[in-house]
């Protein structure tokens, strides 16, 4: 019996749970895909930013049944947040938890589908500290799921035990990743002030290229206003090296352009005609 009633109370709790964040959770439609968001604050909507159509009439679902267009009030790609702004509606915003959930506990997702709540359970694979995804975004925390998500629950959210709502779920390559509450406080903050991140800009088109001793990027195009241009940098030069470290790859170079590097001077080492030149470049910010 004791079994049995241990069940039942963690059954109970994790149904006490889902049912206090229901009315915040909503499903959100965009051009022939669904996905779920949540009420980060009054008239905001937060869900993940690759579940959302690039263009086109976005709705929002909420779990009373109310319907309501929602526009566009910025979006990054890097961390996988987007927020949504839409008029009217009571439902109270999600009180976000920077707790990271330790290795082996219990997590729940719940999002929403159709604008109906779904929960479901999960175990914590992987918890460890800040990364960088492929894109070049800033991650507080790596957190991972033992779960497959299915696409409408995409952007809804990861609590943890206690019913700390601790992150959003996104899709992963094989398992369900949590863009942590840290990060989306951080991102969804930026974006609703300026609508956008910033974002590191050379003002060259490069195009990589192999070496005798490795690899550089050869600049194919150059805008003539762009930072590259006003360091002195032509079209055909080969950039070999950043601040000393050498040119590893396109992937490694934008995550360095991250919000941080606009304004920063940075030391260029290139080859021009077979010869090595330097340069010192004022990183700028990307064009909208």
């Amino acid at each position: 019996m004791s079994d049995l009633s241990t069940l039942s109370s963690l059954s109970s709790a994790l149904s006490t749970t889902v049912a206090a964040v229901a009315p915040s959770l909503v499903s959100v439609h965009s051009h022939r895909l669904r996905a779920s968001g949540f009420v980060w604050k009054s008239g905001l909507i937060v869900t993940a930013d690759e579940a959302l159509a690039d263009e086109g009439d976005v709705t929002i679902v909420f779990a009373d049944g109310t319907t309501r267009p929602a526009g566009m009030a910025g979006r990054d790609h890097t961390t996988d947040i987007a927020l949504l702004r839409f008029d009217g509606g009571a439902a109270a915003p999600v009180k976000l938890s920077g707790d990271v959930p330790a290795l082996g506990s219990l997590a729940v997702i719940a999002a929403a589908d159709q604008g109906t709540p779904v929960a479901a359970l999960a175990m914590v694979s992987k918890s460890t500290g800040p990364w960088r995804s492929l894109r070049g975004g800033d991650i507080d925390a790596r957190i991972e799921l033992d779960t497959r998500l299915r696409h409408s629950s995409e952007g809804g959210l990861v609590l943890d035990a206690a019913g700390h709502a601790i992150g959003m779920a996104v899709r992963g390559p094989r398992r369900t990743l949590v863009i942590p509450a840290a990060t989306i406080e951080r991102v969804a903050s930026k974006l609703e002030t300026h609508g956008r991140i910033a974002r590191g800009y050379l003002g060259a088109g490069l195009q990589p290229v192999r070496l005798d001793d490795g690899l550089g990027a050869m600049i194919m195009s150059l805008d003539k206003s762009g930072p590259a241009a006003a360091a002195g940098l032509r079209q055909g030069d080969v950039i070999t090296a950043l601040n000393k470290e050498p040119f590893r790859g396109m992937r490694a170079m934008m995550r360095e352009l991250g919000p941080d590097s606009v304004g920063a001077v940075v030391e260029v080492a290139a080859l021009r005609a077979g010869e090595p030149v330097q340069f010192a470049l004022t990183i700028g910010e990307r064009p909208a």
